[in-house]
């Protein structure tokens, strides 16, 4: 591309005069800085004379020229007294020697390095250039978006004369090719569907320039929208003719065409570029190998002879098999650290958690790993096979290393393969997989005698173990020579200085048929394990038998220390202990996990050791007591006045508390995963009550995207739970959780049904505030299926309800969702006076997620009042609110009602990149009625910006969810369709 020159006048200042040395603006308004002061350059012919000045790269400008560059062919009869004028008061702000004047003419010279906007630009754009040269198209893309940063508004704004003119043009066109050349490395690293939106916005600003409209053609296809990409084509195929009288230029309609054939090499960059060293582009996952690594030199040459080949292959792969405990993964990673070079494209590790109940998911696998190859989430599909589709084509031209351990069996490891020449696979599992095509099988055994003795030797010590051979070659005989209990055994014996060998050995001989038992199967590894159970203190041995019983991928030291019914400090003490034992793993600081295997073996223990037994169930009744107590801190320090809490059971454990919202929030949103666990862990007819109001208070979870599914599931299984042991308080209370999920996710009729009996079982159980939860969420179902009559009475019930109880913050709710059935019965006036008096009501009691909420609804009332200025304001001030809580769902929706309000304004090409950024926060959550109605105003947006083609594809998408749905907004996207509403 074509770069502005910059001037040249500049010189390396001394280090100490540059924080006060002269800086100058350009690309906006003309502007001068000495150091932090703001310098007034005077008039705008003035201020046109300095930017002369400084676009002429220091050279000097006769007067004559500077006459023609500020009056053009009609200058005023004064005018070379005005440029004399103009010139001397500039030369008295500025410092001296800047404003030069030679023979009745003028420069700008001895500038410091990067004084002029301009010349900073050309150089950020220059490196950018030179970094995408070399393949580094991070950096690129990082520099290129300094350099556009750098333009505030219009160049040289508000300057006058034909020279300032023409220097707008050009660095606007300027402006322009950067921001191609920008968006252009976004697709080349997979960020097109954030780039949809800004192409939509740029197409709008800039309808005849077709390298935007190409871009945005290719950012559908990427996106899986190929009938809106065609449609850009058809858009712009009649606007250049119905404008220039030409069609769209050759590379344009070579795009429709390859679009048409689903051309495979639309699917990632043309050229595959080196990816940059930054971590999250080229990542190094493996685990760190182990120092005291021993042995097993046959099969480390044998598997690294087959990553050796991987270059010039499909892929290789190598599947080690093995009981629990016999070292797959430490030889694994051994393996793969040695390898690294091989594979200087990254390296990526999973923990696929076959030998659990619930093994890792593929497409959560994938996620993860397109996340670490760089892939923005806004670009990773849903589907299982679509990110397996991705993770390939990523993968593709690279040469990364992937590690899955612990693999449940084929079926789970399949997907997350490479495929592709260069790439290689190490799989650890615990079966063989023969149906593994094209696997490498190596079946691992245990450790021989010798091999076995040198990793005691290495943990316990040389000097110890030299004095007393024949004793440590009874205790790794003892231990069947499995690395992992000999292992075990040598750290318990290196950590009492005044054991012997011959002691750990007297030890193990009295577990002489346990030791036997190493022999067969999965007890092979509960016996090793007991060995170093048998060690433990008595405190030690009840933290890891307890803390072994919750469910959830980890757990946190504070839940934890309710488990067990200890101080946090003392809890923090035991648990370290244990993960110097190796019988549990420290996931993260403050956060604690078990290896599967472990897990099951401490439930074991357990089972068989802990008396009376029902301390088993205290402690999970204490783990449930701390997240019921936790949840509803939270619940009341975002909804300040919420009467929830105080009708929720009483736990009896006490939880955390914290100093301000976010605090909160980071919580909720960390601990969601093993909250929910505990939750559906403790769906049983003793512990119901609580696990529903568990859930009830972590209700944020339903909105927040990330968790929505599980809660979902979490709440139906509550209710089998609560309907089966005939407990109708804790029956309403899961179907107002669920029925509240379905709503969320569009699913109406499901989520009316489940509020009905809710509604039911509240009055005859005289839950008073589950009555007034599932009055207003029949009030919501029906406001969604138009029967406004049946939602007014459900909310005006649900005020009284609310109102009747001292519930201040569900009144203002209700008042809120009021206000939307009076905005759909044409009650204009109404509908703004009850959104009002909700959200002050929000206000009052400090209320500042719900008071989001409470300005979303007045936004709308606005909106439709015509007072569009304080309906902006209103969503604005929402929309940052749910930015700042993470409510996805709620974010997504006010930037939907926000290109509605554009729309109303006559905004269409502001409307159209709201509408956008909504549709992908969406997706996945919300459900396809909300998805229709935001593509539908969409479409309204692209018609309104002439994409006219696109705008039918978005309108026929929404029709068809809309038939589906079998929803009435149906008949008015059938109106868009029609030919009169398109032309």
């Amino acid at each position: 591309m074509d770069v502005p020159r910059v001037p040249e006048q500049r010189q390396r200042p001394d280090s100490s005069a540059e924080s006060e040395a002269l800086r100058f603006g350009v690309l906006g308004p003309v502007r001068a800085r000495r150091g932090e002061e703001q310098l007034s350059m005077g008039s705008p012919m003035q201020r046109a004379l300095l930017a002369a000045l400084l676009l002429r790269e220091g050279r000097m400008a006769t007067a004559a020229e500077l006459i023609d560059a500020l009056w053009g062919e009609e200058p005023p009869s004064q005018a070379l007294a005005a440029v004399r004028t103009y010139a001397s008061r500039l030369r008295k702000v500025l410092d001296p020697g800047v404003l030069v004047s030679e023979s009745g003419g003028y420069a700008v010279r001895g500038l410091a390095e990067g004084a002029l906007d301009l010349a900073v630009a050309q150089e950020l754009a220059a490196e950018a250039e030179k970094a995408r040269g070399a393949g580094d198209l991070c950096h690129a893309r990082e520099v290129l978006g300094r350099a556009l940063a750098l333009w505030d508004g219009e160049v040289l704004a508000g300057v006058p004369g034909p020279y300032a003119e023409a220097q707008r043009v050009r660095l606007e066109e300027w402006r322009l090719q950067l921001l191609e050349s920008r968006l252009d490395m976004d697709l080349e690293q997979g960020c097109h569907a954030e780039a949809v939106s800004e192409l939509t916005a740029l197409t709008a600003a800039h309808p005849l320039r077709e390298r935007l409209r190409e871009l945005l053609m290719l950012a559908l296809y990427r996106s899986g929208r190929q009938a809106e990409a065609l449609a850009v084509y058809a858009d712009t195929r009649r606007l250049l003719a119905e404008e220039l009288g030409v069609d769209p230029r050759p590379g344009l309609r070579e795009l429709q065409q390859r679009i048409l054939q689903a051309d495979p090499g639309l699917a990632e960059p043309s050229a595959p570029q080196a990816e940059p060293a930054a971590a999250p582009v080229r990542p190094a996952q493996l685990p760190a190998t182990v120092p005291d690594f021993t042995g097993r030199k046959a099969f480390v040459k044998e598997l690294s002879e087959v990553l050796a080949t991987a270059e010039g292959r499909v892929m290789a792969v190598s599947a080690l098999a093995g009981i629990g405990g016999v070292g797959k993964t430490t030889l694994a990673v051994h393996v793969a650290h040695q390898a690294r070079t091989s594979f200087p494209d990254g390296q990526l590790y999973v923990d696929l958690q076959g030998a659990g109940s619930r093994a890792a998911e593929p497409e959560t696998v994938l996620g993860s790993f397109l996340r670490a190859l760089g892939t923005a989430d806004s670009a990773i599909p849903d589907s299982l096979e679509e990110r397996a589709a991705l993770y390939r084509s990523v993968l593709d031209g690279r040469r990364v290393l992937v590690l899955l351990d612990n693999a449940k069996d084929a079926a789970q490891v399949r997907p997350l393969l490479p495929g592709t020449e260069g790439c290689a696979a190490l799989v650890t599992s615990r079966v063989r997989m023969l149906d593994l095509a094209g696997a490498h099988l190596v079946d691992l055994d245990v450790m021989s005698p010798d091999e076995a003795l040198s990793l005691f030797t290495k943990i316990v010590g040389e000097e110890r173990v030299a004095s007393e051979r024949e004793a440590a070659l009874d205790v790794v005989a003892a231990c069947g020579f499995l690395p992992l209990a000999i292992r075990i055994a040598a750290s318990r014996l290196a950590a009492r200085r005044t054991w012997t060998v011959s002691v750990l050995a007297a030890k193990l001989a009295d577990e002489r048929r346990r030791l036997d038992e190493l022999q067969a199967g999965d007890l092979a590894v509960k016996a090793t394990f007991e060995l170093g159970y048998g060690q433990l203190e008595p405190a030690q041995a009840r933290a890891f038998r307890l803390l072994g019983l919750a469910d959830g991928p980890d757990i946190s030291l504070a839940a934890a220390a309710a488990v067990l019914d200890l101080p946090v400090e003392e809890t923090e003490d035991l648990l370290e202990s244990l993960v110097d034992t190796s019988l549990l793993e420290s996931a993260a600081p403050g956060r604690y996990r078990y290896h599967d295997l472990v897990r099951l073996y401490a439930r074991a223990c357990a089972e068989r050791d802990e008396w009376p037994p029902s301390g088993r169930d205290a402690a999970m009744s204490r783990l449930l007591d701390f997240y019921l107590a936790t949840a509803a801190g939270v619940y009341l320090i975002e909804r300040p006045g919420d009467r929830l809490v105080d009708h929720l059971e009483r736990a009896e454990y006490p939880g955390l508390t914290f100093s301000d919202r976010h605090a909160a929030q980071d919580w909720l949103y960390s601990e969601a995963v093993s909250l929910l666990a505990c939750v559906r862990q403790s769906a049983r007819p003793e512990t119901i009550r609580r696990a529903v109001d568990v859930l009830w208070a972590a209700v944020d979870l339903a909105e927040s995207g990330a968790n929505s599914r599980e809660y979902e599931a979490v709440a139906e299984r509550l209710r089998e739970v609560a309907r089966e042991a005939q407990e109708p308080r804790a029956q309403a209370r899961a179907l107002i959780t669920l029925a509240y999920a379905h709503s969320l996710t569009g699913r109406f009729d499901s989520a009316d049904e489940g509020a009905a009996q809710a509604h039911e079982l509240a009055t005859g159980s005289q839950d008073r505030l589950a009555d007034c939860w599932s009055s207003n969420i029949l009030g919501v179902i029906a406001m969604y299926q138009s029967r406004y009559e049946d939602s007014e009475l459900h909310f005006t019930r649900a005020v009284e309800s609310f109102r009747a109880v001292g519930d201040r913050s569900g009144e203002a709710s209700a008042l809120c969702n009021l206000s939307r059935t009076h905005l759909a019965t044409d009650r204009t006036e109404s509908a703004v006076a009850l959104a009002e008096q909700g959200t002050a009501m929000y206000d009052d009691m400090g209320h500042d997620l719900k008071g989001a909420n409470g300005r979303y609804a007045l936004g709308l009332a606005l909106t439709s009042s015509g007072k569009l200025a304080e309906a902006t304001e209103c969503l604005q001030q929402a929309l940052r609110v749910f930015q700042e809580s993470r409510q996805r769902l709620w974010e997504g929706m006010t930037l939907f009602r926000l290109a509605e309000l554009d729309l109303a304004a006559g905004r269409p090409a502001q409307a159209a990149p709201n509408a956008e950024t909504a549709l992908t926060l969406l997706r996945g959550i919300g459900g396809e009625w909300r998805r229709g109605n935001v593509l539908t105003v969409l479409g309204r947006a692209l018609n309104g910006i002439g994409h006219l083609d696109r705008a039918q594809v978005c309108w026929r998408e929404a029709l068809d969810i809309f038939e589906t749905l079998g929803a009435p907004e149906a008949d008015e996207v059938r109106s868009l369709l029609k030919p009169q509403a398109v032309a």
